[in-house]
């Protein structure tokens, strides 16, 4: 059978049907390539000193939210010492974060305070003062930011309203974790440590209301050197705890606002240290290692010896001002590695 010849007009309705069909197709394979990888994890699971969140299990970024409140409250800076401390989520440091990166990280933050403006400066964050602009908030007012996650590392979190160092200085830090994909290499414990001062009007030791010294500050003079926000925060039942042979890291931040931190555990051999909180080439077998104001570092070891293991600043004057914490190791004893002489 011959075949009939199609009119113009149903030529051009022909044509006009593919190229529907075909535009379809094509936004269709946009709309599939575009499509967001990121999905919505819900709320970040956050801890306080010295615990640590367990580790990220997803295998693909996702959208968290932190949420962050800012108040005030008078506490225990050392036996018989109070202190005025300016808090995230009513503890010194603030919740120890963890994320993935590539995910995006939105963080809503309310000031409960009466009279200050306050904010956060994550310095995981890509992009003017680490997000502070964003989020600033005035008393009574809450703010919301969504940050992406770019890099791993271990990161300082702080506050960074006017005038800065003061905000620092009263309490509002902490830090987050940004897990490389596919995470760090396992490990039985993890504990979270951060080191700050403190400037009070009145000298170590003395007992009662401390206020904040502005000028004490400014002369980088500090009468509390301290762990976690307290003198025995890691001592007697407060100490950290682990056994013999099981691996330890700790996820030391130091807030400063002015003195480096030589940190050390006295009897352990840093098996890996990560740092100023980089995740990609930690360095092996460190005595002690030097933490910047506003780093961090992450350190694995392994106790092979049980007893008690000192944590310090080996600035060892600063001892006598806090910064002294305890490992406590329990396990069967090891004659062949540590023993006394006859």
């Amino acid at each position: 059978m011959a075949a009939t010849k199609a009119s113009p007009i149903r030529k051009s309705r022909i044509a006009k049907a593919v190229w529907i069909i075909v535009a379809v197709s094509v936004l269709g394979a946009a709309e599939g390539r575009q499509k967001p990888t990121n999905q919505l994890a819900g709320p970040a699971e956050v801890t306080f000193a010295p615990r640590v969140p367990p580790p990220i299990t997803r295998s693909q970024p996702a959208t968290v939210v932190v949420n962050l409140e800012v108040t005030e409250q008078n506490g225990e800076l050392a036996r018989g010492i109070i202190y005025n401390f300016w808090m995230y989520n009513g503890h010194v440091p603030g919740p120890f974060i963890r994320v993935r990166v590539g995910d995006t990280v939105e963080v809503h933050l309310k000031n409960r305070s009466s009279d200050k403006t306050h904010t956060v400066d994550f310095h995981f964050v890509s992009g003017p003062g680490g997000g502070a602009p964003v989020l600033m908030a005035n008393p009574g007012q809450e703010s919301v930011g969504a940050f992406k996650a770019l890099k791993p590392g271990l990161f300082i979190y702080h506050c960074a309203a006017n005038p800065m160092p003061a905000h620092m200085a009263n309490g509002l830090y902490g830090l987050v974790l940004v897990e490389p994909e596919g995470g760090l290499p396992k490990v039985d414990r993890e504990f979270y440590v951060m080191q700050s001062e403190f400037y009070t009007e009145g000298a170590v030791g003395k007992p009662g209301l401390q206020a904040y010294s502005s000028r004490k500050a400014a002369a980088e003079a500090p009468e509390y050197i301290v762990f976690n926000g307290n003198v025995s925060s890691l001592m007697g039942n407060a100490a950290l705890k682990a056994r013999v042979g099981e691996t330890v890291r700790i996820y030391f931040g130091n807030l400063g606002p002015n003195k480096i931190s030589s940190f050390h555990v006295i009897g352990v051999i840093f098996d890996r240290v990560y740092r100023e909180g980089g995740l990609t080439d930690p360095v092996r077998n460190i005595q002690t290692t030097l933490v910047p104001p506003g780093g961090a570092s992450v350190l694995d070891f392994q106790p092979q010896v049980p007893g008690n293991y000192t944590l310090l600043d080996h600035a060892v004057f600063r001892v006598d001002r806090g910064a002294m914490g305890l490992l406590s190791v329990e396990g069967p004893a090891a004659p062949d590695i540590y023993r006394k002489g006859k």
